[in-house]
Formats: C-alpha cells, structure tokens, sequence
C-alpha cells in the first residue's frame, strides 16, 4: 500500500519503523558515501605528507573509495530485490567497520588505497539500500518530499564531516579521523537491529543470483531513466571536483587552514541542503530540475571564470556556494523521478544510479591534479555542468500524475 501524497507519512502497519527512525538510520547510512570522501578531506596534504606521496596519488584514494562505492552498489542493489533490504545492509554496515581498522593499520600508501577500496564497496550498501527503502515505501509527490528531506538529513554529513575532521587534527592525525569512523559504523550495525524489512517477501525476486543480475537488461533499455541517470552522474560529477580540488585549492594555494577550510566546506554542503528545500517552490520534480540545471549551468560558467582569473578567495566560496545551492535542486529530484520510472526493480535501479555517480567521481578525481590545478577544476566544472542540463532537458514528465502518492 503506497502514501497518500497530502502526506508523506509511513504505509500500513506492517511497516514498524517510525519515520523519524527512517530519516535518521536511512539518512545516515545513504550518508556513507559522502562521509567516505569529506571526513578526512583535511587531512589530505597531512596523508601526503604521512606516506611521503604526492598528492596525485592521495588524491587517488579518493578515487578507489569512489570505484568501491560504485562496483558494490551493483552488487548489493540485486542483492536487496532477492533477499530484502535489513540483511545487505547489515552486512555492509560490518564490512565497513573491518576495512576502517585495516586503513588505520596500513603502513605504506599502497595498502591504504587498498582498504580505501573495500572501504568504498562496503559503504555501498548504504548508499543503494537508502534509496531502494524509499522506493518500498513511497511514490510520486510523496517520494519526492521524503527524498527532500532525506536530502537534508544526508546534508548534515557533508556540513558536519569535513568540520569535525578539521577540529580533530587539531589534536590528532588522520588515524583518529578514522577511529571515529569506526566508532560510527559500530554505532549503525545497532541502530540497524531495530530495522524493520520494508521489501515484504511477496515483492522480492525470486530468481536465482544469476538471472537475478540479468534484470539489469531491461533497465538499461529505459531511457528516461538512463537520461535521469546521467543528470545525477554528471551533477556528482562537479561535486567530485569540487571534493577533490578543494583541499589543495583553499589550503596550498589561498592558504586557509585546515579548520576555516572545514567551515568552507560545510557552507558550501549547506548550499545543497538550502537548494533541495527549495524543490518544494515548485510545481513538480522535472521542473525544479530542469531550472536547477540551467542555473548550474550558469554559475558552473562563473565558477570556473573565478577559479581560472585567480580570483580572491571570497569570491571562490561564493561562486562554490551558488553553484552547491542549484545542485540542491537537481539532486534529490532526478532521483524520485529516475525510481519512478523504473519502479519495479528498484534496487538495481537504485544500484545504477549510484554506480554512474561514483564512477564519473571516480574519473574526474584525479584529473584535478594534472595540469594548474585551478584550469582543470574550472573546466571539469564547466563541461560537466553542460552536460546535466542536456540531459535534464531529455527527461519526460514522471508518469505517476501529481495527484497520487
């Protein structure tokens, strides 16, 4: 039984879990992916430095984590639609913590960006499983209001991240970073006891692993939910710029310390959070989107106008901030519409949409660090920013009309 969309509260009493329980577990462990990459984003030149590494090759580490993210969710999307939800994600939640310990006891760079990488795929399971949970319990306007304030929840970790990240190498290294990760992971796998199965067995696959993987066929055939796709890849895409360049960008070159870099970034996480509330100004998902892109259009033009005019930094954090502002927009509403166009596999769609963002984070990652470093992140920024909007204009109007839930 699906919401009503007067209110997008939980469905049937089959379903325990409460909705603040839902905002806060689901937020926090689709939250994973970002925490990966933002926590230890200070630390960054502190790991250069550690490993006797250049900063290509740390920045690579963000990069392995991104490929794990993006190679797990393909498995644990199939895996939620056969088995259920609760057991993947426990599963996952579990392999994070090991990988966490084993990055903390690595001694050479090479063993780093290993474990980064298990790292990466255990987190995965969160980031998939998030979505799919939506997916179980919500549709149209609905699913867009709780992924709305899913997006806000989910803002808290880039805001609170890279902050604490900052304050803890004030009295620590980037092992501590990584002590505390541990401590919160161990914090979900109890929190994720009292989760209550959202995919009733009726509804799961009840195919065999094999023939399981091979519902990606259709998926793969839908291209309005490939178009959906795309606007998400290519918007992560000058996220992952941002990600990557940033440390280096406000504390090399402007030479911010670590901690006002940390209160930077958590603005700039503010901005996305701002936009995504902003959705609700709009008369549905596909038009809050496709305004959002042609603003991120503009302002990704006049961000890498600034960065490569070596404008002030105060006029770097401002371009930075409207330009996270529009993401906010197009975020949280190509993905309700990407699962409603393909909801009846959506774990493997919530799979692909999360493997395309991570992989194009994956690829764009280290091209930061080729070349000056401010012409590669201006224009990254500009060419994927282009390209949400082409492919925002191609999506159609979501097929559940706005007066269901």
């Amino acid at each position: 039984m699906k919401q009503n969309a007067t209110a997008p509260t939980l469905p049937g009493p089959a379903v325990r879990n409460s909705e603040a329980y839902l905002l806060v577990v689901i937020g926090v462990v689709s939250a994973f992916g970002p925490f990966l990459t933002d926590f230890y984003l200070p630390a960054l030149p502190a790991l250069a430095r550690w490993f006797e590494a250049p900063a290509s090759l740390v920045q690579l580490s963000l990069t392995v984590s991104m490929v794990g993210l993006a190679v797990g969710q393909l498995l644990f999307g199939p895996l939620s639609d056969k088995d259920g939800r609760k057991a993947p994600l426990l599963g996952s939640m579990v392999l994070f913590v090991a990988a966490t310990v084993a990055c903390i006891l690595s001694r050479r760079i090479e063993t780093f960006l290993l474990f980064r990488l298990v790292q990466g795929f255990a987190g995965a399971g969160g980031v998939v499983i998030s979505k799919s949970v939506a997916s179980d319990l919500y549709e149209g306007p609905a699913l867009t209001r709780f992924f709305v304030m899913l997006a806000s929840v989910q803002g808290l970790a880039p805001i609170l991240a890279p902050v604490l990240g900052g304050l803890l190498l004030e009295y620590t290294d980037w092992r501590g970073i990584f002590g505390v990760l541990t401590g919160l992971g161990v914090a979900v796998c109890l929190a994720l006891a009292a989760f209550h199965e959202s995919l009733p067995a009726a509804r799961r696959s009840t195919d065999g692993i094999v023939a399981t993987f091979g519902h990606y066929r259709p998926v793969l055939r839908n291209r309005p939910f490939l178009s959906c796709v795309a606007v998400q890849a290519l918007a992560m895409g000058v996220m992952f710029t941002y990600i990557s360049s940033s440390p280096f960008l406000f504390q090399q070159h402007y030479g911010v310390s670590s901690l006002s870099y940390s209160l930077l970034f958590g603005a700039n996480a503010f901005a996305i959070m701002l936009g995504s509330f902003a959705v609700t100004r709009f008369s549905g998902a596909r038009r809050a989107m496709v305004a959002g892109a042609r603003a991120f259009v503009a302002l990704g033009v006049v961000t890498g106008a600034v960065l490569a005019a070596d404008a002030p930094v105060w006029c770097v954090e401002a371009a930075f901030f409207a330009l996270l502002f529009c993401m906010g927009l197009v975020l949280p509403t190509s993905t309700s519409l990407a699962l409603e166009f393909e909801r009846a596999n959506s774990g493997i769609a919530s799979a692909l949409i999360g493997c395309s963002m991570f992989l194009v984070g994956g690829i764009v990652s280290p091209l930061t660090g080729f070349g000056p470093m401010q012409w590669t992140t201006a224009l990254l920024i500009v060419l994927c920013a282009a390209g949400t909007l082409f492919c925002a204009r191609r999506v159609p109007e979501s097929r559940v009309p706005e007066s269901r839930a």
